[in-house]
Parts: structure tokens; sequence; C-alpha cells
């Protein structure tokens, strides 16, 4: 068999390119996940009470996931479309830091028009609740500082090993 040869270090190549990854990235990942998560409990009658009550869009749901934050088909599928957006934005260095500026963005704005459509009293698009307009709200602002913070810098190759600031000789950890 033709395989790779393995390095000095006993990893494939492509090992230590696939641990280069930067903070942004991370953050990105951690976001996708978590929206990916709150989108899919929407749909489970044990997290989201009154899930027999669930609309398409609208204020007349009666769903609220943990009988907290009011959910409607729309939102649970905005957030699990958030989600796997992060997910795949986490893939890539500067659309991971896009991701959660444009994001945090969007889901300030998506608070700021709930609070709003509940003050006027109109018929809302989303369900919408105190509780649910402070959870995009902190999650928007959440994004937000996270793009505004973390770094899209990324590691060397040496430091994706696990060598460099470890006191070793460059040949890798002694075994």
């Amino acid at each position: 068999m033709n395989s790779r040869p393995l390095s000095t270090t006993g990893h494939h190549w492509y090992e230590a390119e696939r641990r280069r990854t930067t903070a942004a990235q991370v953050g990105a990942t951690v976001i996708g996940w978590t929206l990916l998560l709150l989108g899919v409990m929407g749909f489970v009658p044990i997290f989201t009470p009154g899930f027999s009550g669930i609309s398409f869009a609208g204020p007349d749901t009666t769903a609220e996931l943990f009988g907290v934050f009011a959910v409607s088909v729309l939102s649970n599928l905005i957030h699990l479309l958030a989600g796997v957006l992060g997910l795949v934005m986490s893939w890539m260095v500067h659309p991971s830091r896009r991701y959660l500026l444009i994001g945090g963005v969007f889901f300030v704005l998506l608070a700021l028009y709930g609070f709003l459509a509940d003050a006027i009293g109109t018929d809302d698009l989303l369900p919408a609740n105190v509780w649910t307009g402070l959870l995009h709200l902190a999650l928007g602002i959440a994004m937000v500082v996270l793009g505004l913070v973390l770094s899209t810098r990324l590691p060397k190759e040496s430091e994706a090993r696990g060598e460099g600031d470890f006191g070793e000789t460059g040949r890798g950890a002694a075994r």
C-alpha cells in the first residue's frame, strides 16, 4: 500500500492542518451548535410545553421552549438555519468572524423588532415575549462581542501539533 509517510512527530500532514483553527472559528462553531440545538429542541415536546398549540408564524402560538421562550415553526427554522450557517462558516477563517458580527446584528435587530411589535401591540410575524427578546438581545450582543474580540490569526503549524511553547526541540514531544 502506498500511504503517506508519517511526519517526524508521528502525525499525518492533514492532522496538523485540521487542528489549525482560529478563536473566531471556535466561537462560530459554539454559537452554531447552540443555535442548532435550540432550533431542534423547539420541535421536541419534552422541551416545549404547549407544543400542540405551535403555529407556523405569528403571535398565536402557545408553545414555549423550556416553558419560557415563545417559539413557532418559523422561529425554530430561523434558529436551525442560523446554526447550520454558523457551522459552515466556522470552516473558514474570515467568514467565521463575519458570521459572528452579522449574525449578532441580526439577532439584536430581531430582539428590537420583537420589543417594538410587543409595545405597539401589532401582530408580530414571530412570537415574542420579554424573555424571547432578552434571549435574542443577549445572543446578538454576545455574537458581536465575540466577533470583535476573537482572533482570526492561525496558529503556527508547530503550535497546532502541540510543539512550540513547551520547550521542546522542534522534533516533537519526547515519547
